[in-house]
């Protein structure tokens, strides 16, 4: 018996088990996989002596979220280590984008690209130190953002703060237009966007673009030493050292629910495991409401609202093991940790245009990680271990390319969609092809075995844009982590503020839990406990 069980141990089931653990509370968290981290696991499965990232790498948020930096993991052994850049966007014409770890060098370069652009890059730059603090406040604290809304309007002043909000609002690429004159600083913003699913057109993407790279340039996007496992390592380590307990191994099959309250949970191996004051779910909502929960213990209308979640786009992922650095025809990208392959803005716009009708882009949009380059452990010496991503349709209704490729991601389209990636890194790195060792191809149903949170590679919990952010994440009406079911709170991507591994959907969902526990709290936890005792005893 727990004090609160937590289903899931990716980044937000651990980070809601922290703090909980901190507040005193016994707390056991219960995950499916062989070992925690859901997507935030490596191993050495491209070649023996290559560590490799299965799903996420470079953390900026993670250094940058006031939650992940107040548990000091430095202090349970994570080291963060940076490439000597952190982001490139190289142009077919041999120019490249640079976000330098300096500002004036990132404005030094971009000045090449146009005349100002280094002055704007500043701005945006002197934009973000006085005001990005109170902002990562308003934006990964719970929502509504009382404290650090009002924070952040007493630092901007009420005129200011209207522009703010339009500025976020921006579409990304309106940005661009609006304050560079040449495309280095408008490709390294929108490649941020990229990173979720919004299009250098939508809504909103100013914010995503603009916090990323912004952090980027005030913290770096680090990566964990020896790999993205160790970042697991570190969060599980600080649980145990608070007598928090991580069983994997164990799926959770349902919520025990009566009388509107979870009671605990229900293992596949039919164990019974006692929360007597609350359950946190790191699971998707589509697994969470009408999965682990069934519906007659929910309100009808989230069954209708749930029907209209929409996901982020599925993803297809390369691993390669290289015999040497990836041979940039731009060679400024060969100091950057990460790096951005696209001929320009019209061509992400393309891009995104088929992803929206369904059909698989037939040149990509990759992200590059260079991991060797971020931290030497991660290879032998004068190799790269390194991988490319790009999105594809969740369904796909066909193929913008030549390939035929149907989305069934057999073995035949799996090596066309694998095919495709390498000649796209190929028109930037001549010769890189000739230095693949070893590669292992994720496509969109390995993410999901790997992880059912993953749902055909969705890294983000569902979709970033608008419709489904705030106050409509993940249904209209909520952007809390509190569900219909009391002491039951949802504490993944699903839940405001969405994907990145920053930690705020678990910890919003724990505060939320040890706020509901406090004097009114306790008056019924002995009814729950009593009865969720009833109902293991079959009464």
């Amino acid at each position: 018996m727990s004090d609160a069980v937590v289903v899931g141990a990716g980044p937000n089931g651990l980070v809601a088990a922290n703090l909980l653990a901190d507040a005193g509370w016994t707390v056991e968290v219960l995950e499916a996989q062989p070992e925690p981290g859901g997507g935030v696991r490596s191993d050495h499965g491209v070649r023996p002596d290559f560590v490799s990232d299965v799903c996420s790498s470079f953390y900026p948020l993670g250094v940058g979220s006031p939650v992940m930096r107040s548990l000091g993991l430095e202090r349970h052994g994570l080291r963060w280590r940076h490439a000597p850049a952190v982001l490139a966007h190289p142009l077919p014409d041999g120019r490249c984008a640079v976000l330098e770890r300096d500002v004036r060098r990132t404005a030094e370069g971009l000045e090449r690209f146009g005349v100002g652009d280094g002055e704007a890059w500043t701005r945006l730059y002197e934009k973000w130190e006085e005001l990005g603090g109170p902002l990562l406040d308003a934006l990964l604290g719970p929502f509504p953002p009382v404290r650090a809304g009002a924070a952040l309007a007493a630092r901007a002043g009420p005129a200011e703060l209207l522009r703010l909000m339009r500025f976020l609002l921006l579409p990304v690429r309106r940005l661009g237009e609006e304050e560079f004159t040449g495309p280095g600083g408008p490709l390294l913003l929108a490649g941020s966007a990229m990173h979720a699913d919004l299009f250098p057109e939508s809504s909103g993407g100013t914010a995503f673009a603009w916090l990323l790279a912004m952090l980027g340039q005030s913290h770096g996007w680090p990566v964990p030493e020896g790999g993205a496992a160790e970042l697991t390592a570190a969060l599980v380590r600080r649980l145990e050292s608070r007598g928090g307990r991580v069983r994997c191994g164990t799926p959770v099959t349902s919520v025990v629910v009566r009388n509107g309250r979870a009671l605990g949970v229900r293992t596949a191996s039919g164990e019974a495991v006692r929360a007597t004051r609350a359950v946190l779910a790191d699971v998707p909502a589509p697994a969470l409401y009408g999965g682990l929960v069934g519906w007659e213990h929910l309100p009808p209308t989230l069954r209708d609202d749930m029907r209209r979640f929409t996901w982020d786009h599925a993803t297809f992922k390369i691993d390669w093991a290289l015999s040497g650095p990836v041979p940039w025809a731009a060679s400024e990208a060969a100091r950057s940790g990460v790096v951005h392959l696209a001929s320009g803005i019209d061509a992400m716009t393309a891009y995104n245009a088929q992803l929206a009708t369904g059909s698989v882009p037939a040149d990509p949009f990759l992200l590059v990680g260079q991991m060797t380059t971020a931290d030497p452990s991660r290879s032998p010496s004068g190799t790269e271990s390194a991988w490319a991503y790009t999105h594809v349709p969740q369904r796909v209704t066909g193929d913008a390319g030549p390939d035929g490729i149907t989305g069934a991601w057999d073995e035949r389209d799996r090596a066309a969609m694998a095919g495709r990636i390498e000649s796209v890194v190929e028109r930037f790195a001549p010769g890189f092809r000739d230095r693949i060792l070893d590669r292992r191809v994720l496509a969109p149903p390995t993410f999901q075995e790997h992880n059912a949170g993953l749902v055909n590679g969705a890294l983000n919990g569902g979709t970033s844009v608008l419709h489904q952010q705030l106050v409509f994440r993940p249904v209209p009406g909520t952007g809390r982590p509190e569900t219909p079911v009391t002491r039951l709170y949802l504490a993944s991507a699903s839940a405001h503020p969405g994907g990145g591994v920053h930690g705020a959907c678990g910890a919003n969902a724990a505060r939320a839990a040890l706020r509901a526990s406090g004097p009114l709290g306790r008056l019924v936890a002995g009814p729950a406990l009593s009865g969720l005792q009833r109902l293991l005893a079959g009464g």
